[in-house]
């Protein structure tokens, strides 16, 4: 666990306006036999036993809201994180917070929440790692920059993607690490949605993999990247390995994340419950699984303590300041076993009965202009597992049926409340794609009409266009997809989306764009008023 003591210094007006620092250790749901992992290949920073500490993989700020921070680094040794936060980039009058001791119980990992910083202003923090015994040791500072939302109704930009180092295209030098992510930083946004695949547990990487035209792809490759991820340590392992691509951290520190889970954190299209038949496991059994790699998601992701969920599910909702609500959905573990979903009774499948009532209810109370839901599963897409399906959708453009009918009392308690201005973001699919959905066109009616938009991969192998079910009404108003299935990064075909509100009318205006960071697909939606 970690803990955390105020430092006297905190109520510096000028800057915090009397900050508090709360800890918020890791959700220990359970651990597995640690392996001692070395690096074949790595370009990561060297684990150097000085006499001083190291921060070894950077830092992260995230779940940034009007007045609070959540910030996130990582240390070689026991050590307390200590936090330096100024409006100015040279520090000259900074605001100094002690944060957690980090200890091997979270792999040296720390996070603790920031309160009472000014709204709608672009801040700068540095971490440094103090030595437990002698607190004029200390490590190299590793600096960020961080954007809290406005009061005042500012302008708004986030982008939004998903997939990261799948299907055997990891971090490569050549590109910096993940090719997008220099177009991506270019665009300056004031945060990053990460819809889910955050890491390829499941997904090993080899040296180098032989392109279509003969060149070679070279990965960076680490131990726990040999194989799938089954103990504690190589789910750490996972996170470890995707903050070596150099401008990945880069992107991290100068852009809050905003996170939720999806499969590929645990092992392709998990449920709970699941027993593996796949011969690369030892460890059959996904409830075990889920457990050490929802542990290393929570040490090894800056996600702030906001769920109402007591036993560590990820829901939650950002509230941004008068423009925006961001609705962050965990559809993974309430997850029912995969079938050819057929059913015709509701049984809470996807996001479960608690988590359905909270989105509603707070879906009610929300009065921001914009309710962006950040869904981890497209909603009219039909994604097979085999002859079964994954998704929501699942093929018949009849009445809902299976995970459908979980969805179905959502839209309609949208229409009832007179809620017009929502907005579904997602990925998981690894192309991009922009889909109106209308009751003129559906089986089922009782909902206003939306849009959803698709985005990813960001650094992994490019698949689809996938079918569209019918149930919800779905038109695909723009579609990109590569020419075969898992093209890699090297041509082409990822993409990230990115959301622009404007303070002023208030409309919303998304543009999905490429991996050079072109403008593929633009809509703007002008915001209904009750």
């Amino acid at each position: 666990m970690t803990e955390t003591s105020p430092d006297p210094r905190v109520g510096r007006r000028t800057l915090l306006r009397g900050a508090a620092v709360v800890g918020a250790g890791a959700v220990v749901l359970g651990s597995g036999a640690a392996s001692s992992a070395t690096a074949r290949t790595t370009s990561a920073p060297a684990l150097v036993r000085s006499g001083r500490p190291t921060l070894t993989h950077g830092v992260q700020a995230g779940d940034v809201l009007t007045r609070e921070a959540t910030l996130w680094s990582r240390a070689d040794r026991p050590s307390r994180l200590v936090a330096e936060i100024s409006r100015d980039r040279s520090f000259r009058r900074a605001v100094t917070v002690r944060g957690p001791v980090v200890t091997p119980e979270t792999d040296f990992t720390g996070r603790f929440t920031v309160r009472g910083l000014p709204s709608g202003a672009d801040l700068h923090y540095r971490v440094r790692a103090v030595d437990l015994r002698d607190p004029r040791r200390s490590s190299a500072p590793e600096t960020g920059r961080l954007r809290t939302a406005s009061q005042r109704g500012d302008d708004i930009r986030f982008q939004w993607s998903g997939d990261i180092a799948g299907q055997g295209w990891g971090v490569n030098p050549a590109y910096g690490g993940f090719r997008i992510v220099d177009a991506m930083q270019r665009r300056n946004p004031d945060f990053f949605l990460s819809s889910g695949d955050n890491v390829y547990a499941d997904g090993p990487v080899a040296e180098t993999v032989t392109l279509p035209d003969g060149t070679l792809w070279r990965n960076v490759v680490i131990e726990e990247k040999t194989k799938v991820a089954e103990t504690l340590d190589e789910f750490r392992g996972q996170f470890k390995y995707n903050l070596l691509a150099d401008n990945w951290r880069r992107y991290l520190a100068s852009t809050p994340i905003v996170t939720q889970w999806d499969d590929h954190e645990v092992t392709n299209n998990w449920y709970p419950g699941e027993i593996l038949t796949d011969a690369r496991y030892t460890e059959k059994r996904v409830d075990v699984l889920a457990a050490r790699g929802q542990q290393a998601f929570h040490e090894y992701m800056p996600v702030a303590p906001l769920s109402p969920d007591p036993d560590g599910r990820l829901y939650r909702v950002l509230h941004l300041g008068p423009l925006l609500d961001v609705f962050v959905l965990d559809m993974r573990t309430h997850k029912d076993a995969n079938t050819v979903d057929t059913e015709t009774q509701r049984d809470g499948g996807v996001l479960g009965q608690t988590q359905t009532r909270w989105l509603i209810r707070e879906l009610e109370r929300s009065r921001a202009t914009w309710k962006v839901i950040a869904a981890d599963l497209p909603i009219g897409l039909v994604v097979p597992d085999g002859g079964l399906q994954e998704g929501l959708a699942q093929g018949d453009p009849g009445a809902p049926l299976g995970r459908e009918l979980d969805i179905a009392p959502v839209l309609t308690a949208l229409k009832r409340a007179g809620i017009r201005n929502h907005v579904w973001l997602t990925a998981d699919v690894h192309y991009t794609a922009a889909h109106h959905y209308s009751p003129d066109r559906a089986a089922y009616q009782e909902f206003d009409p939306f849009w959803e938009f698709v985005s990813g991969p960001l650094n992994a192998g490019a698949f689809g266009p996938n079918a569209l079910d019918a149930t919800f009404g779905p038109r695909a108003e723009f579609v990109a997809a590569p020419p075969r299935a898992n093209t890699s990064p090297a041509e082409g075909f990822q993409f990230f989306g990115e959301v622009e509100i404007d303070g002023r009318s208030e409309e919303l205006t998304v543009t999905l764009r490429d991996v050079d960071g072109a403008a593929l697909f633009t809509k703007t939606l002008v915001p209904h008023r009750r």
